[in-house]
């Protein structure tokens, strides 16, 4: 189910899925009646436009789940915190400079964050993620990164977990064991609504801690070039990720 699932997701999000609906409308393009071959022409089209649009930033930052935090934690909420937990967001493979699996860009966002709020609180830490593709745990590499780099002790690492359902299940037993049910939870903001769904669900109340907002440039006419497709592809995936859920929820 999980590689299905993320082979699906490959498929479906740009830049595959308007290409491969643009493909399809060339296909039709060939059939013999006449109305095939326009409505051919017309998906190809529609689709390759679409992924243009897609690729501008400012519609990639429209397509943001709405009940996406606005703002960061506020020191009231932090207060209220028993733990910080901090999602993993991918490795940096095989990396070179750093001899070896490493934290990638959006995990390094969020240790970052995760780490000043552990420095302003000196909340204990938990820091979740394991090797869905094979290599290092990148709750390992984000445990070396926050103690090594940023000088902040983790106190536990949950290295199993293959997606952000899994954080939850296998995070919430490591802090209830310790008696903690109330954490501020780090990640990227569009991640923020289904990945403290998750956490609810098991039992965890969450306190919204999150980072990466997606803001808009200073020249205001780089958000409009289709240079990106970053910020539709984080969009919706995440809407993606509602949906299994659902789904996942209504099956027997």
């Amino acid at each position: 189910m999980f590689l299905l699932k993320k082979i699906l997701t490959a498929l479906i999000l740009p830049p595959a899925g308007p290409v491969l609906l643009a493909l399809f409308g060339l296909w039709l393009s060939r059939r013999k009646s006449r109305r095939w071959q326009h409505a051919g022409v017309a998906l190809a089209t529609l689709s390759l436009l679409a992924l243009l649009a897609l690729a501008m930033p400012v519609v990639g930052n429209a397509l943001a789940p709405a009940s996406a935090p606005q703002a960061p934690i506020s020191a009231e909420a932090l207060r209220r915190a028993q733990a910080i937990v901090i999602l993993g967001g991918g490795n940096y493979y095989a990396a070179p400079e750093y001899g070896g699996d490493t934290v990638g860009s959006a995990s390094l966002v969020r240790v970052r964050y995760g780490a000043r709020l552990a420095r302003q609180t000196g909340l204990p830490i938990l820091v979740t993620s394991g090797s869905p593709h094979g290599g290092r745990a990148e709750a390992d590499s984000m445990r070396e990164v926050l103690e090594g780099e940023f000088g902040v002790k983790v106190r536990w690492s949950e290295t199993a977990s293959r997606d952000t359902a899994e954080n939850a299940a296998l995070s919430a037993p490591l802090l209830k064991a310790s008696g903690i049910t109330r954490i501020a939870l780090v990640t990227h903001a569009s991640h923020m609504p289904r990945s403290a769904e998750l956490f609810r669900r098991e039992g965890i109340e969450v306190l919204p801690a999150p980072t990466g907002f997606r803001t808009s440039s200073p020249s205001a006419i780089e958000d409009y070039l289709p240079r990106n497709l970053r910020p539709a592809q984080e969009a919706l995936h995440e809407h993606l990720g509602q949906v299994f859920n659902r789904l996942k929820d209504a099956l027997p």
